[in-house]
């Protein structure tokens, strides 16, 4: 009898880790089956660029299906609970399915109800996010029809995917409103908790200037405590306000409310996890990847993809006995869209900061920590990437899944 792997999530992470084994293990001796509640397949990033009508939807979009190997089972539907102590995990539909191996890879949710008045009537009408494919939407909706006034980018609380995803919005904005004549009439206030503009000290150094440039204010350091929509306003804990007309918010960010459910995470519902084998700290059958964990990694998709492919590795070596490699190093990059054609380009892991240099080979042709035409073509082709190559799982020439030690320049 065929032994079972159950993969909890068909989005990138739970997608990669499904083409890496069906790659990997016997076919007859086991048998993969992936769990998610959505039959569409949504490239997140892209998020970034629908309110602006840089994508349109069918840029984003893709059928669950397409991207799972053939004799792989894809089950549509909403976990209830998880229970590692009799292997099994029920769907919300009353199903159970039995499992020998688990993948969580449930990823995380936006969760605007933890912030006071956030969810009031005025959500998405003059408080808007941008996480979610409908606030993308009402936003680009809301951004077509605005005349001027303030405009507040804000992230609520740290940890949140594609940490300088909100940033990035700033920066399109302010390109935004001035293709359109508009950016005398628009104030741009970017709102963090953090103690500057970028998640990274020394990217923030070197980079804190760009807002400065472009004329956008920086607040940091604000812990939201409640959004008053009556007033338009913004909270701090500490008494500050920031008034808006226009609030553009990353809410809290948790994990998969199933985690919850099933008592598996902390108190934002992210699962512990073995930093480095992502193997759970709990249960010896249960590996977890991607947003779901609650590493002190990027949640981003070049981290899922750096992380599959040495979680790919550690489940061989667990099915043999062997012992799992200490292996991840919370390796991630990404491009940062900075406004007028132009982007910059990170690389950092637990241990490194960002630094400067040539990208993905030593000759190039693309700059870290720099501003440039080349890195904004390559945020654009990451989508092409992303569908042919990343999801698949097939390595990325150059792209090692541990960070090398950077050569300071």
């Amino acid at each position: 009898m065929s032994k079972h792997l159950l993969i909890l999530g068909g989005g990138t992470a739970g997608t990669m880790m499904a083409n890496h084994l069906h790659r990997r293990l016997p076919p007859g001796d086991w048998r993969i089956t992936v769990v998610d509640r959505s039959d569409r397949h949504l490239y997140q990033p892209g998020f970034l660029f629908l309110p602006f009508g840089l994508y349109e939807e069918s840029d984003i979009i893709r059928p669950t299906r397409k991207f799972l190997p053939r004799g792989v089972e894809f089950v549509q539907a909403e976990v209830d609970q998880i229970a590692p102590g009799t292997r099994s995990v029920t769907l919300r539909d009353g199903r159970t399915l039995n499992y020998d191996l688990l993948i969580i890879a449930t990823g995380c949710r936006t969760a605007p109800e933890e912030t006071e008045g956030m969810l009031g009537p005025k959500w998405r009408v003059n408080v808007h996010d941008f996480y979610t494919l409908d606030g993308a939407r009402a936003l680009r909706e809301t951004l077509a029809g605005f005349k001027g006034g303030r405009v507040v980018v804000h992230i609520n609380e740290m940890p949140i995917k594609c940490p300088v995803a909100p940033l990035e919005f700033t920066f399109l904005a302010d390109t935004f409103f001035r293709k359109r004549g508009l950016r005398d009439q628009v104030t741009l206030t970017y709102v963090t908790p953090l103690s500057g503009a970028f998640t990274k000290p020394k990217a923030s150094k070197k980079l804190g200037h760009l807002l400065g440039d472009k004329g956008i204010d920086l607040v940091t350091d604000f812990v939201a405590e409640r959004v008053d929509q009556e007033n338009n306003k913004l909270v701090c804990y500490d008494g500050r306000e920031v008034p808006y007309d226009l609030l553009v918010t990353t809410p809290t960010n948790m994990g998969d409310e199933s985690v919850r459910r099933s008592g598996l995470g902390d108190d934002l519902d992210f699962i512990p996890t073995h930093k480095h084998t992502l193997q759970s700290l709990q249960y010896p059958e249960v590996f977890v990847i991607g947003d779901a964990t609650n590493l002190p990694a990027s949640k981003a998709g070049s981290v899922a993809h750096f992380e599959s492919e040495t979680l790919a590795d550690n489940i061989m070596r667990h099915l043999r006995g062997e012992p799992l490699l200490e292996e991840f190093d919370g390796h991630s990059n990404c491009f940062i869209e900075s406004g007028n054609g132009k982007a910059l380009l990170i690389d950092f892991s637990y241990d490194y900061e960002p630094h400067e240099g040539p990208f993905p080979f030593w000759f190039g042709p693309l700059r870290l920590l720099k501003e440039s035409w080349l890195n904004h073509l390559g945020k654009l082709a990451f989508r092409h990437i992303y569908w042919n190559v990343l999801l698949r799982a097939w390595p990325l020439p150059g792209i090692s899944r541990t960070k090398k030690k950077p050569v300071e320049a």
